[in-house]
This record gives structure tokens, C-alpha cells and sequence, in this order.
């Protein structure tokens, strides 16, 4: 026996585990597990030569080393178990196994306990729980091994609804100690959020039987992630987890990839499978916990409730599958929410439906929902590639998700999890987990871009076209996936993108100038000298348009903030306000013409002559659903096309925005006019252009419009109270946490009136609540030019006196004032 413990001696073991880690023809989950292996034959010689009997004591490996998951310099984590029976021998024993081990240098955890101790020590330290849910038997009594493990993991099971949260607690607390992994330039690949110990938490999740982990790419990312840290061991020949900069083009080579940045593009690629797996796991296990521990009578009535709510939205007062149904309530065309998610809609046809995706992220971001794992993959499976440019509800929808804030970034992650952007727009690809070797950048390439919109949606209110603002923010660094020049490399791309999307080409030339200059204010300002006026002429003929330099403006300070706390800072913003104010200057010259002189057409004339002939609004519903026949034509109409004449009168724009408000018609655009009639006609008619769209279901019939109309002019109809009613019955969802409306007096944008700009968040009677305002400041609204941007309305009412003069500009500023005040409560 004796003789056999000196041939598995250290000697012998450390010669074969060298040959072993200098063969390069096998690496990877092989070469780990035939370490694993040859340790494992290492130990049981010893275990066989100081042990012989081998009743009532066994070696146990827990943790990585039981997963048989050994990189070069990892730790032997051994539990040495025994029934208590001879501990003066197990003592002899554990130092028969412990000095060998330290002899070669190796890290060690060891412990010795009997498998009551195992057990109670389990109890009181998580970690320990955790690494013996991994316990394999190396050598000894197989029947205490296996015992062990059998109350081990009933025990994990028993108590997983008090020890999962406690888990989820030691991950947060990790992360936020140890940042994101998929994001740092020298991460910890096993501490960091998305690393090997977040994915040995799910492993744990998994095995409470509570909840799983989507299985889709989880393995292949742990092992690439195992893959780096055995090359990291090998190269630096120390047991370390973090990555740093000095080691990453050596271990590149050691993995046989083109640079260190393609190898931290494989780190983040595998760490945000495994963060995103969490996030979902981990919600489940919150779900399934909530659920339990509601009581028997609350779950009877939790039920009742539902099948109320259910046969009241869905219309149907089947209990499908047998049993209640869960609580599902409508967001969008085809999108519902239910239990804290946003599902699809049970007769949602994603293989029908190419705008669902964006329509179903949209509807999440503004609610402040995650996307359900299972309604993205159906989405995905189903997808096909929108038509070029996108329809205008796709560009919309888009707007709206890029609009939305903060939530914005997990329903992007979620989208992206499943290919769904890469579908959506192929150019992302380029830039994916693209890492950013520059210590200002907190971000990778891809997340800075989604950060600067989530900044950028907080500046909708300043510009005039949040849109453009919006989609520049996205793109603006998508050049650097591309050799050269990345601002112009983008231009390229962003003029491309901008125009499948569906923007128009005046549009796409803004776009485009955007992203090619987007470096151009904060570089000006900071490295040129302001007071020469060939530095501000050069800015000016640069940008062009007094628009392009306000949204440049916005931009310049989204992408700063997006970058990280050094790229920003008040003696910047200053510098930056100066250039702009002073290039502001030099484009003054070129005012933008009035917007309220297009000449009426044949049909507004007949729709006011009838008006006036029957003393009654008049109106004509048409479908618009033709692209624009160049695509430097006009963009496409949004929904519907109403037209309305009416005879002048107090309350139209309210009376005509409440009305559309009860029968859930969203407004996209909006003309409002006074229309001179021919020679020889008396009275005033007011002519409503309006591009409207259903929230979901069906169009009502104009009949069933132009009734509610006469009587919201009449005073018969209630339409406050009835706007009242229905949000106290379906209360909106305190989702995105929206930037506070802002009303502002446009200085000489108008000789005939004063110029009112309204920003605010669209949201149902938004348009009702201003129209009701104006009427009470006692303004006349001589023309309105209402846009909904993704999820801004960006709103311009001509108002002047009664007499038809502009207001005084203390009445204005008085005006703009309480307008704000009503928009805010």
C-alpha cells in the first residue's frame, strides 16, 4: 500500500499535470476535465494509502474542483467526511491528504465534519450550501458521499424560498462591488455581474427545482469564460481571475484570437448571456415566491377578480384551459401585460406581424415592464425583416422605445438576447459588445449608443424634433465598427439607416449631419478660440440650419453624459453654450417662413361650404396607406386622414381632441386653421387636417365621431368626466418616469401671432387638456400644428387676442405660464 501511495506521490502527480497543461492539442472542457481527473486518481491514492479500511470516511470535491472544472491554477476545494467513529484516525488522515497538496504549492479549502456539521454549516453559510450542491465523490465510503448529497440538496430544496433571496442579495451585493463585466475594460471573470460565479448561482437555482435558467447559450458562455481564465493561469502562472490590460494580448494568443480587443469581445459577449439569464431567472423566482405566499382566501379572490378583469377586456366569459385565466391587460395592438410582464396577445401572429417586435418593446419601455423571455423567443422565431423604408407605425414604435428613458436598456437587452436587433437593423452587429479602450468610456460601444439615447430622451423638451434627436443618438458612433474615421465612416451609415427606417431625405441629410459632427461643438469649444469669427463661420457652415445646431446641441451634451462623469462637467457645458449661442448668430439670417399659409385644396372648400350651409361640423374619414411614391417625397401619413369643418366657435380644439381621446384614437399630426371663404359667403370656418391612429382594435364609423361632436360643442357631453372615469377604471401604469412638460413663447417666430411651443409626454386627452387650458387663458387659437414623435408630442398653437393681434409679451409669457402649470397636474 505504501508502495502505491509513493507512484501517485507528488513527484509522479505534478509531472503528469505538467505534461498535461503543456499539451496544446487539448484544451478547453477536455483539458479540464482530464486535470479533474488525474487529481481526482492523485488524491485516492493517498486517501487509499493513509485509509485502507475505507468504511465511514470518504473524500469529497465540492465546488468548481466537484465540477470537475479545474483550470491551471485553481483551487482543490475537498470536504473530508467520516461518521464520527475514529477521529483520531480521520485527524491522521486529513494530514496524509492537506501536506502533499501544500507540498506542490497548490491553493487549498479543506474541511473535516461529519455530515451533521456539513449540514449546519450549510445551514449558516451560504457558500458553503452552495459549493456542497456541487459534491462528487472522489475516494472512501461512496454510500456517506452519496447520503450527504441526497440531504444536501432536499435540504436546498426545502429551504429555497428563505435561501434564494438571500442568494440573490450575495449577487447584488457582488455586482455592485464588482461592476458589469460585459462592460469593464479589466474585469474579474468570476466576481464581476455575468461572471462564473453569477452562473454557479443559476446552476443553484436550477437545483431548488423553484425555477430554471434559459439553458439557450448558458453553457457555451460559462465554458468561454472558463476558456480565458485557464488561458489567463497558463500566461501569467498565477491563480488569478482578473483580466488586466498588460495580460489580454498574451492570453488572446494563448486562445488563438486576432487582438486583445476580439478577446474581450468573446468576455462580454458570454458575459451578457449569463447577466441576462439572471435577470430573467431570477425574476421567475420572484414571480413563483410571490405567488406562494399569497393565502388560500386572497388566491380565491385574486382569482374572482381576474375573471372579472378578464371578461371585461378580452370580451369573453370562458375561462379558457379549464381554469381562470391570468390577468391580462391590453398595451398595444397584440401586446398585453400579465403578472408584472409583457406578454403577446393570444391572437398576436408574429409571423404576420413585422412591426410586433418594436410594438411589443415600445409597450414594455413605457411601462416600465420586462419583455417575457418566452414571448421575445416567439417573437424572433417568427420574424421577418420589415420591408424597406419601414412602415411609419415600425419608425414610430422605434421612437417611442428609444423615448422612453431608463427602461429602454433592459427591454434592449432583451430584444438583442434573441437577434432580434440584428434582424432589425443589420449595422448593429458591428459595433456589438464592442469594447471602448479609453478611460472615459464606461461603456461598450453598443451600450454607449443605447445609454445616449436614454440621456437624450431626457432633452426631448429642448428640440424641436425629438425624433431626429433620438435616432442621431443611436447612431451617432456606429462608425466605429468600420476602419477610418468613425464620424465619417457613420455618416455613411446613418444616412443609409435614417432612410430604411422611412425618413425622408431632408430628414436624412439631418441625420446624417448629426452623427458626422456630433464631436464637432465640444471639440470647438474646448480646442478653439471662440472669439475668432473664422472658428464660429467654419461651425456654422458646418451645421447649416439653426434646427441642426439646436439638436447638435442636445446631442453633443447626450453623448458626454453617456460617456462617463469625466466627459462632462459644467466649465464644458458653459464653453459649449457659448459656441452655440454665438453660431446661433451667424444663422439668424435664414428664419424660418410661417407655417400657416398652405393654400386650402377643393375638398377643405366643399367640407367649410357644407359646414356653413348646415351650422354643423363636418367630417371625412380616409384611409392613407400609400408610401410615398420617391423616396424624397413626403413621408407617409400616420392611421387615418380625419378632415373636419366646422363653423367658428369657442371650444373646437378641445371639443374635437376630447372626443378622439374617448374613442382611444391617437393623434399623430394635427392642422388647425381658419379658412377665408369664397367672395359672397358669410361666416369663419375652422378646417381640422389630423392624422389619427386606433390604440388597438378597429376604427370607430364617422357617423359615430361627428355625433359625439355635435354634442361636445353643445355642452351635452361630459367629456372630462368620461376621460376621468376610464383612467380610474384602467389607472396608467407608473412606469418611465417622463420629463416634466415645458410651454415656451417662440421669440418673432410670427408677425400675424404669438408662437406657443408645447412638449410634453403623448398620452391619451393630452391634446384635450391643452385645447381646455387655452380656452381658459381667454386666447384664440388661430392655427395649431400638432406632431407625436415616438412618445413626444411636440405641439405649436398660433394664439393671439380677440382682436386678432399678437398678445402683449407679458400676457404671453403669463399664457405659456399657466398652460405649463395645467399640462403638470
Amino acid at each position: 500500500m505504501h508502495h502505491q501511495a509513493e507512484d501517485s506521490g507528488p513527484g509522479g502527480y505534478a509531472a503528469a499535470r505538467l505534461r498535461l497543461l503543456n499539451e496544446k492539442a487539448r484544451s478547453g472542457p477536455p483539458r479540464r476535465s482530464a486535470l479533474a481527473g488525474l487529481t481526482d486518481e492523485w488524491l485516492a491514492g493517498l486517501f487509499a494509502a493513509g485509509a485502507p479500511a475505507a468504511r465511514g470516511v470518504s473524500l469529497v470535491a465540492v465546488g468548481g474542483y466537484g465540477r470537475a472544472e479545474l483550470s491551471p491554477r485553481s483551487d482543490l476545494d475537498l470536504l473530508l467526511l467520516h461518521d464520527g467513529s475514529d477521529p483520531g484516525a480521520v485527524s491522521k488522515l486529513a494530514d496524509r491528504l492537506w501536506y502533499p497538496v501544500w507540498d506542490l504549492g497548490l491553493a487549498l479549502d479543506h474541511s473535516v465534519r461529519t455530515p451533521a456539521e456539513a449540514g449546519r454549516t450549510a445551514g449558516e453559510d451560504l457558500k458553503v450550501q452552495l459549493g456542497l450542491l456541487d459534491a462528487r465523490h472522489v475516494a472512501g465510503d461512496l454510500g456517506l458521499t452519496t447520503a450527504l448529497r441526497t440531504t444536501v440538496l432536499a435540504d436546498w430544496r426545502n429551504q429555497a424560498p428563505k435561501r434564494l433571496p438571500a442568494l440573490r442579495e450575495l449577487c447584488e451585493e457582488r455586482a455592485a462591488r464588482q461592476g458589469e463585466l460585459q462592460y469593464l475594460l479589466e474585469p474579474d471573470l468570476k466576481e464581476a455581474r455575468g461572471g462564473l460565479r453569477d452562473a454557479t448561482a443559476l446552476r443553484a437555482v436550477a437545483a431548488s427545482w423553484l425555477a430554471d435558467a434559459p439553458r439557450e447559450g448558458l453553457a457555451e458562455a460559462r465554458s468561454r469564460l472558463l476558456d480565458v481564465r485557464d488561458a489567463l493561469h497558463l500566461t501569467t502562472g498565477r491563480a488569478t481571475d482578473r483580466l488586466a490590460l498588460q495580460e489580454q494580448d498574451q492570453v488572446a494568443a494563448e486562445l488563438g484570437l486576432l487582438d486583445a480587443d476580439a478577446l474581450l469581445r468573446q468576455v462580454y459577449e458570454a458575459a451578457r448571456v449569463i447577466a441576462y439569464a439572471g435577470d430573467v431567472t431570477w425574476r421567475e423566482v420572484g414571480r413563483v415566491l410571490r405567488s406562494r405566499s399569497v393565502r388560500p382566501r386572497l388566491r380565491k379572490l385574486a382569482r374572482e377578480r381576474s375573471d372579472f378583469l378578464r371578461r371585461a377586456v378580452v370580451g369573453d366569459g370562458r375561462a379558457l384551459g379549464g381554469g381562470p385565466a391570468p390577468e391580462r391587460s391590453p398595451l398595444a395592438e397584440g401586446v398585453v401585460e400579465q403578472d408584472g410582464e409583457v406578454v403577446l396577445a393570444r391572437a398576436a401572429r408574429p409571423d404576420r406581424d413585422p412591426v410586433l417586435p418594436l410594438r411589443a418593446a415600445a409597450a414594455a419601455a413605457q411601462a416600465g415592464l420586462p419583455l417575457n423571455l418566452h414571448a421575445v423567443r416567439r417573437m424572433a422565431a417568427g420574424a421577418r425583416a420589415l420591408p424597406s423604408p419601414w412602415p411609419a407605425e415600425a419608425r414610430q414604435q422605434l421612437l417611442t422605445l428609444l423615448g422612453s428613458g431608463r427602461p429602454t436598456v433592459d427591454v434592449w437587452e432583451a430584444l438583442e438576447a434573441e437577434g432580434l436587433i440584428s434582424l432589425l437593423l443589420p449595422d448593429w452587429d458591428r459595433v456589438r459588445c464592442r469594447p471602448q479602450r479609453n478611460a472615459v468610456h464606461l461603456w461598450t460601444v453598443d451600450r454607449h449608443l443605447i445609454e445616449t439615447a436614454v440621456r437624450a430622451s431626457a432633452f426631448t423638451r429642448r428640440v424641436s424634433r425629438p425624433d431626429l434627436l433620438l435616432i442621431a443618438a443611436l447612431l451617432h458612433d456606429i462608425g466605429k465598427g468600420w476602419p477610418g474615421d468613425h464620424s465619417v465612416a457613420g455618416e455613411v451609415i446613418a444616412r443609409d439607416v435614417a432612410a430604411r427606417i422611412g425618413f425622408d431625405a431632408d430628414d436624412v441629410t439631418v441625420i446624417a449631419t448629426l452623427v458626422r459632427h456630433h464631436l464637432l461643438l465640444v471639440e470647438t469649444a474646448t480646442r478653439r478660440d471662440l472669439d475668432d469669427p473664422a472658428t464660429v463661420r467654419s461651425v456654422a457652415e458646418a451645421v447649416g440650419s439653426p434646427g441642426t445646431l439646436e439638436l447638435l446641441h442636445a446631442l453633443t451634451e447626450a453623448d458626454a453624459l453617456a460617456t462617463g462623469p469625466a466627459a462632462w462637467s459644467s466649465w464644458r457645458a458653459a464653453l459649449v453654450a457659448d459656441l452655440v449661442k454665438r453660431v446661433a448668430a451667424v444663422l439668424a439670417g435664414r428664419a424660418p417662413s410661417d407655417p400657416e399659409e398652405a393654400a386650402p385644396t377643393a375638398q377643405h372648400e366643399r367640407l367649410a361650404l357644407e359646414a356653413v350651409a348646415t351650422g354643423a361640423p363636418v367630417l371625412s374619414l380616409r384611409a392613407q396607406t400609400e408610401p410615398p411614391a420617391e423616396p424624397s417625397g413626403d413621408p407617409e401619413p400616420l392611421g387615418v386622414e380625419l378632415l373636419i369643418a366646422v363653423p367658428d366657435q369657442a371650444g373646437v380644439l378641445p371639443a374635437v381632441a376630447g372626443v378622439l381621446a374617448m374613442h382611444r384614437l391617437t393623434v399623430r399630426t394635427a392642422e388647425l386653421r381658419s379658412l377665408d371663404l369664397p367672395d359672397g359667403v358669410d361666416g369663419s370656418v375652422l378646417l381640422l387636417d389630423w392624422r389619427v391612429a386606433a390604440e388597438y382594435g378597429s376604427l370607430p364609423q364617422a357617423a359615430r365621431l361627428r355625433a359625439d361632436l355635435v354634442r361636445a360643442l353643445d355642452g351635452s357631453l361630459d367629456i372630462a368626466g368620461r376621460l376621468a372615469e376610464r383612467d380610474a377604471a384602467y389607472p396608467r401604469r407608473r412606469g418611465v418616469a417622463a420629463p416634466p412638460p415645458r410651454v415656451t413663447v417662440a421669440p418673432a417666430a410670427s408677425r400675424h401671432a404669438t408662437v406657443i411651443e408645447v412638449r410634453a409626454q403623448d398620452a391619451p386627452g393630452l391634446l384635450f387638456r391643452i385645447g381646455r387650458a387655452l380656452e381658459d387663458t381667454a386666447v384664440r387659437v388661430r392655427s395649431a400644428h400638432v406632431s407625436t414623435l415616438g412618445a413626444n408630442a411636440v405641439d405649436v398653437f398660433y394664439v393671439t387676442q380677440e382682436q386678432g393681434v399678437p398678445l402683449p409679451g407679458e400676457e404671453a409669457v403669463a399664457v405659456a405660464g399657466k398652460l405649463e402649470e395645467a399640462l403638470r397636474v
